[in-house]
């Protein structure tokens, strides 16, 4: 059989790489082996630190809801501004009734970390912010994704007298379809001492729980519609009765979500 030139020197560079191959694997360090350290494995390289600044914000209520009492329209939102690693956030909810009085106004200005693969840990200042008298707090908590995907917001407050309060939001998205999104929300808060001029009494103090069925016309926008309901507790219910408002109520809404 003959064999041409090409075919000769395709096998001579077969050989040579060959046994180029085996003296960097016995010249390689022990359990390394050819490949190199991992970072030089990587399909596309050694791996970089991404340190590019995003921006992030979602208005997850602006909805009316209307029940046996006066409609109400409430807004709850926030945005972030930073790295994969540093972060500034910005939240802010509310409720305004239809006679133009704000109640449940809180605007929250954070700086988050990492601290595992699905949660940040948070710290910052919380102001509240409606038609009564404000408060100042300091706040620190989590946020992110707990196991079964619910995700979960919880923060603990001091303010500057020695006041202590908590919130913790937790909620799920159920796909029904891939835009329709049934999404269950419960969200508490707790206070240690009773502040009159807000309507706020010590331990338990309020409940908000809520079922919304939102279509996703597109990634970023969706209206819903859904039932939300109301309660306040102990000494909370107590100051609320005594103002002429409703302890508890069940309310029907309408709104609207949307991110960017």
């Amino acid at each position: 059989m003959r064999v041409g030139l090409p075919a000769l020197a395709f096998v001579a560079a077969l050989a040579a790489a060959n046994q180029t191959g085996a003296q960097t694997a016995s010249a390689a360090p022990a359990g390394m082996g050819a490949m190199g350290p991992p970072s030089e494995a990587a399909p596309y390289g050694a791996p970089v630190g991404d340190e590019r600044v995003y921006i992030h914000g979602l208005l997850d209520q602006l909805e009316v809801r209307t029940g046996s009492g006066v409609g109400a329209l409430r807004w709850d939102g926030e945005a972030w501004v930073g790295t994969d690693t540093n972060r500034l956030w910005l939240k802010a909810e509310g409720e305004r009734d239809g006679q133009g009085a704000v109640s449940d106004g809180r605007i929250e200005a954070l700086y988050s970390r990492p601290i595992s693969t699905y949660f940040d840990v948070q710290a910052g200042v919380r102001y509240d912010l409606d038609s009564r008298p404000g408060r100042t707090w300091a706040a620190f908590g989590v946020e992110g994704l707990a196991p079964y995907f619910l995700t979960v917001d919880a923060a603990a407050y001091v303010s500057g007298d020695g006041r202590l309060a908590a919130r913790t939001m937790v909620s799920y998205d159920q796909l029904l379809t891939q835009r329709l999104v049934l999404s269950p929300e419960v969200e508490f808060n707790l206070y240690s001492r009773d502040d009159p001029r807000r309507r706020i009494g010590s331990g338990l103090s309020d409940l908000d729980a809520g079922l919304r069925l939102r279509y996703e016309t597109t990634r970023k926008f969706a209206p819903y519609i859904g039932v939300v309901y109301e309660q306040r507790f102990g000494r909370t219910a107590d100051l609320v009765r005594a103002a002429g408002d409703r302890a508890g109520d069940v309310k029907f809404t309408a709104g609207i979500r949307s991110w960017f």
